[in-house]
């Protein structure tokens, strides 16, 4: 199975992440996909569909707010050219009263838009996290093995408050600014269109400058985001695997790890601080040049005559106006390639196929009773096409109410078979049933409620004892689960601080590795499920504690067709029959004592647990 890369970067994006596989060699990059922004930034419009006429409301105020900005030069020429022309002081303050009201207008209507977009435009961010929490639900298996983890949780966390900062405030005033810029320009060439054209001057280089910049930004921001991807999952890990670093002593390497990873993504903030850096100072260059010339040229019109000193504020004061929106562009743009790099990243997960709810076969009787492998074959989906498969013909029957124990030495495939009866993988070739209902005829919800898992590694979640154990049978009553505590011998629950009501805390490590075992036991069998399979399940228990779960276990196996991991012989003894696997195949199946006499193999698994079996074997 492929493993998880903390120091990686993501699979498909301009930066893709680099897997090795099982034979360790590094995995080929993704093509990147190219995409432009505009298109990419257009996939959010079913979030923002049902708060459309909220925002375009937002915008319409911002628009008419940004243009009552404009209205103040043609105030201000009114006021030169007539009541200060005139010697008319009540003149004067009429205008003033007029900015006055202007201002508190333009300032009422910028807060109204800030009211408007803010609750509409947080449901976006959480309906489209609830989508992509959903999603992750539903993706196989295969998918979580190559993506690291911190990917997906800066996607879901920091990707998507880029996303929602972009609606609020690039988005609108990309709009907003660009009416006001044409507005504004008309006005100029309006009131004196040789000075007018002396301020176009500028606008062919700068579209030619944003365009550039557009393309080397938005590289930089994807690599920027990826890293942050990467330095979530080191400090990710690095919590949940605080007593390996400090029991190893491992806290200078993982530090120094986290360091580079931040010197790297520092090195690419730089890159982005640089062309912003660039950008802005063009963006402010050229119109600033522009506008000194438009003042030079204006002032020798005054002199000769040809323009009036109203006029000349009234451009003048215009042309001011304008230098907010312009100069703002290289911000917006910055922040709308951020936001697009964000969209994309969080649509390449999206894009991921979930899981086929659909049934793929046809139900029939065909195979008997209880649980059936026939013919089957398994390679892992990142596994190189021509490699040999983990799982190779696998013909096995476990009947029904019958415990079969799966032995082999570590790599054989024992977990991987587990995993193919639930479908958390898919069998490659072959098929397997159940009470004979193949079960790509089954639909997957059905699938999981018939079959229940413990797996090797107890993993528990935040939440109470009780809650933990219900996740096996959401619908059991509690004296199923103080039934199934006390099958899994979970005694200790009694003298916690809240009983079966205490949280156990992130990944229950605040409790034994005995206690997660047996509270994931009981999690298996709460339901009595019709089939049960347990991956080595009681690996971490004392033998004491162990002999006292197999006699409650015995009870369950009897109502239930089970698949028993083992590596013990005291596990194996709770099986009606063995089933011996070398390297992905069945190499033989009989009791416990039946192997001991007939393979070396087995005896040789089983040696020196017991000196009962080996006497036995001698005698044999």
């Amino acid at each position: 199975m492929a493993t998880k890369d903390a120091a990686t970067t993501d699979t498909r994006g301009q930066d893709p992440r680099r897997i090795d596989d099982d034979s360790g060699r590094p995995a080929e990059p993704a093509v990147p996909v190219r995409q432009s922004a505009v298109r990419t930034l257009l996939r959010l419009w079913p979030y923002v569909r049902p708060v459309r006429a909220r925002w375009a409301s937002a915008a319409a105020i911002a628009v008419v707010a940004s243009c009552l900005g404009l209205v103040f030069p043609l105030v201000l020429k009114w006021i030169v050219d007539g009541p200060v022309t005139d010697h008319d002081p009540g003149g004067v303050w009429l205008g003033a009263g007029v900015l006055l009201a202007l201002g508190v207008a333009e300032a009422l209507l910028f807060g109204l838009r800030r009211w408007l977009v803010a609750r509409p435009l947080a449901s976006v961010e959480a309906a489209l996290r609830a989508d992509l929490y959903r999603h992750l639900q539903r993706l196989p298996v295969s998918f979580h093995d190559r993506w690291a983890s911190g990917q997906l949780l800066s996607r879901a966390t920091t990707d998507l408050m880029v996303v929602r900062m972009f609606l609020a405030f690039p988005l609108t005033f990309l709009i907003v600014n660009g009416v006001t810029i044409a507005a504004g320009l008309a006005l100029l060439v309006a009131q004196d269109w040789g000075l007018g054209l002396v301020l176009l001057a500028p606008a062919v280089p700068l579209i030619a400058v944003c365009y550039r910049f557009e393309h080397g930004y938005a590289e930089a921001s994807r690599r920027a985001q990826d890293q942050v991807g990467d330095l979530t999952t080191v400090v990710e890990e690095s919590v949940l695997g605080i007593r390996i670093i400090k029991g190893f002593g491992r806290h200078r390497s993982q530090a120094r790890a986290f360091k580079d990873l931040s010197r790297t993504l520092r090195g690419t903030e730089l890159v982005k601080a640089r062309l912003l850096a660039g950008i802005l100072a063009v963006i402010t260059l050229l119109p600033e040049v522009a506008l000194g010339a438009a003042l030079v040229l204006g002032t020798v019109q005054v002199a000769d005559g040809d323009l009036s000193a109203g006029t000349l504020v009234a451009f003048l004061s215009t042309a001011l106006a304008l230098r907010w929106p312009i100069e703002s562009i290289g911000f917006l743009l910055a922040m709308s390639q951020e936001a697009a790099t964000a969209t994309r990243r969080y649509f390449e997960v999206m894009d991921e196929p979930e899981e086929d709810p659909r049934v793929r076969g046809a139900e029939d009787a065909r195979g008997g009773d209880g649980l059936r492998f026939e013919g089957v074959a398994f390679r892992y989906p990142d596994a190189a096409e021509d490699s040999e498969p983990t799982l190779g013909h696998i013909d096995l029957h476990v009947r029904s109410g019958e415990t079969m124990a799966l032995v082999g030495a570590t790599g054989s495939g024992k977990t991987t078979l587990t995993a193919l009866v639930p479908r958390l993988y898919d069998v490659t070739a072959g098929r397997i049933t159940l009470d004979g209902r193949d079960i790509t005829a089954i639909p997957r919800e059905e699938l999981r409620t018939l079959v229940s898992m413990a797996f090797e590694e107890p993993t528990l979640f935040s939440a109470t004892v009780a809650e933990n154990v219900l996740m096996g049978a959401v619908d059991a009553t509690p004296d199923q689960v103080d039934r199934a505590l006390g099958v899994a011998q979970a005694g200790f629950v009694r003298h916690l601080p809240d009983g079966a009501d205490t949280e156990v805390g992130e990944q229950g490590l605040s409790l034994s590795g005995g206690q997660r075992q047996r509270l994931a036991l009981a999690r298996s069998v709460v339901g009595e499920p019709r089939f049960l399979i347990l991956d080595d399940p009681l690996s971490a228990l004392d033998v004491h504690t162990e002999a006292a779960v197999e006699a409650a276990l015995r009870q369950v196996l009897a109502d239930s067709t089970a698949l028993v991991v083992a590596h013990r012989p005291s596990t194996v003894l709770l099986a009606d029959r063995v089933a011996l696997l070398c390297e992905g195949r069945v190499t033989a199946v009989g009791t416990h004592h039946e192997l001991l006499r007939t393979s070396a193999e087995y005896r040789h698994l089983m040696s020196g647990e017991t000196a009962g079996d080996r006497e036995e074997a001698a005698r044999a």
